[in-house]
């Protein structure tokens, strides 16, 4: 007699109950066992390991009991799931289908001991999609109607959960006002009323010592308790729940809790951040986006974040590594600091010439018609405009002298029309090789090898600098330098160094292949032995 190996799985969506000495998972056991038991002769036996989900939806996958007996499933130590019924195990059908393969590629399978079917027939596989269907159904509705009623209840001005702000404590369906935390948010809109700047508003609440407000998970760990920062700042200044109002996706109703600062306050404040806001789009260029913001990761794994700066007037954005914000006293040699519309314009030349390939279509897909890949070889060539293709991407890893961008594929499956199971998921990442010059201050980012760009400005500065130490040499002094040169004495003193560095540094400069950080602002700032052997150690880690 064939040995089945039987593992029971228990599922409930709340945790209403389960602290009880009996509970639904435990009714759910004993119903499974009881049948496994009336199956003996056919060999079952009930494995100890128990497989208990208490308090987790069935909407997805993501159970600790369920990975773990899948796990065991795919190591061949479970031959069937019993459970009580289907929706126990799932109630998704894209779900259901994804564990049928693996319990098929196991050679496992599953009975549900209170619908009783028989899943090798016609009709059998039809009754579980049904069941499968009403179960799916069931929890959508389920989901709408909470919706709804989270909805119905806002209008009401009722507080349904969810992170309660500084200045509140939950209070039932209401809020009540947390008086030692109230004064923090009066304090902070009475410094931007008085300043008109979330900048100096987060100042001066830093000389104040305000904080935010200091929360102890029930794990043990300590969040919050830490200065503002502008962004709290402004969600502060703008969230109506302080006017007494609560806000439902776009709308906003009377609240039934108290309001900490006076509606009529509360509206001068959005008047005047919207002042501001006009006022800077009026005076300034408008701001850009940036498209490829929480997209961006450099080699250590540090998301680069947006960056920018004004210059004669002009924004200019930059793409940083988060640790250049975040850690501000400490020096990272090792961050980037990338202009935006370069790199943006790089990445879609990448993405378009991958795209672009002869046989891009059938490279990129598998089952397709003759039709249907001459459909998508189509929409493939018509992806050209910017803001298209950075809309297909879904990560970029950046790495001394080369990049790899992924591709996100329910874009992708958007772009095309085709299922996602046609898509071939290799095909999805991009790899080339890339370069950054650097030409005076200013930094250019290259496609594969970078071309021979010879750093004028560096090489004009080094033959000043040869000139003056000449003069020196003749008995001159730094003043009468500077008068015969129209420059100033410090100006010299900065540059005349630079006519110490060595022929072989010399002559790698005047053919434009000296490493991209040699620059005459990295010479003059950071300063070089006077040793030649030295220098040729330090540049070399540039």
């Amino acid at each position: 007699m064939r040995r089945v190996r039987c593992a029971i799985y228990t599922r409930k969506s709340t945790e209403d109950g389960l602290e009880q000495d009996f509970n639904s998972l435990d009714a759910q056991r004993e119903a499974c066992e009881a049948y496994i038991a009336s199956q003996k002769h056919e060999g079952w036996e009930l494995l100890p390991d128990r497989y208990d989900d208490g308090g987790i939806s069935g909407g997805h996958l993501e159970r600790p009991a369920l990975q773990r007996l899948m796990q065991d499933i795919d190591a061949k130590q479970v031959d069937q799931i019993v459970v009580y019924k289907i929706d126990r195990l799932t109630r998704s059908l894209a779900d259901f289908a994804k564990l049928v393969d693996r319990l098929d590629a196991a050679e496992a399978s599953f009975v549900s001991v209170t619908q009783s079917f028989n899943t090798a027939t016609s009709m059998g596989r039809l009754t579980l999609n049904v069941l499968l269907s009403f179960a799916q159904f069931e929890r959508e509705v389920t989901a709408e109607r909470i919706r709804d009623k989270i909805a119905a209840s806002k209008k009401r001005g009722l507080w349904m959960g969810g992170h309660v702000p500084l200045g509140y404590q939950p209070n039932g369906r209401t809020l009540q006002i947390d008086e030692a935390e109230a004064e923090t948010v009066r304090a902070l809109y009475d410094l931007y009323l008085e300043h008109r700047s979330i900048r100096i508003v987060k100042e001066k609440a830093e000389g104040l010592k305000l904080r935010t407000r200091r929360r102890e998970r029930p794990d043990g760990r300590v969040t919050g308790g830490g200065l503002f920062d502008r962004g709290h700042i402004h969600h502060i200044l703008t969230n109506p729940i302080y006017a007494g109002r609560i806000r439902h996706k776009g709308n906003v109703y009377e609240g039934q809790h108290p309001a900490i600062i006076d509606p009529e306050v509360w509206e001068q404040t959005q008047g005047m951040l919207k002042d501001v806001a006009l006022k800077t789009r009026g005076t300034k260029q408008r701001a850009t986006r940036s498209p490829l913001a929480g997209k961006l990761y450099d080699e250590t794994g540090d998301r680069l974040t947006p960056s920018h700066s004004q210059k004669n007037g002009k924004r200019l954005r930059y793409y940083i590594s988060r640790r250049l914000v975040v850690e501000r006293s400490k020096k990272h040699p090792d961050a980037w600091r990338l202009p935006a519309e370069q790199l943006e314009g790089l990445l879609v030349d990448v993405v378009n010439q991958h795209l672009g390939r002869k046989g891009a279509a059938a490279l990129m897909t598998v089952d397709l018609s003759a039709t249907e890949l001459v459909a998508v070889n189509g929409s493939l060539q018509e992806v050209c405009k910017p803001h298209q293709v950075i809309g297909l991407i879904e990560r970029v890893d950046l790495a001394p002298g080369s990049l790899r961008v992924r591709l996100g594929a329910e874009a992708l499956v958007s772009l095309l029309g085709i299922p996602a199971d046609k898509i071939v998921f290799e095909a999805l990442t991009i790899k080339a090789p890339f370069q950054m010059r650097r030409r005076g201050v200013e930094l250019k980012l290259h496609l594969g090898v970078a071309p021979v760009e010879i750093d004028k400005t560096l090489i004009q500065n080094i033959v000043k600098a040869k000139s003056w130490l000449a003069m020196i040499t003749e008995g001159k002094t730094f003043t009468e330098i500077a008068d015969a040169d129209g420059t100033s004495k410090r100006r010299i003193q900065a540059v005349i160094e630079l006519a110490l560095l060595a022929p072989e540094s010399l002559d790698v400069i005047a053919i434009g292949k000296q490493p991209m950080g040699l620059t005459s602002d990295y010479l003059v700032k950071t300063g070089f032995s006077a040793i030649w052997a030295e220098q040729q150690e330090q540049f070399a880690k540039l």
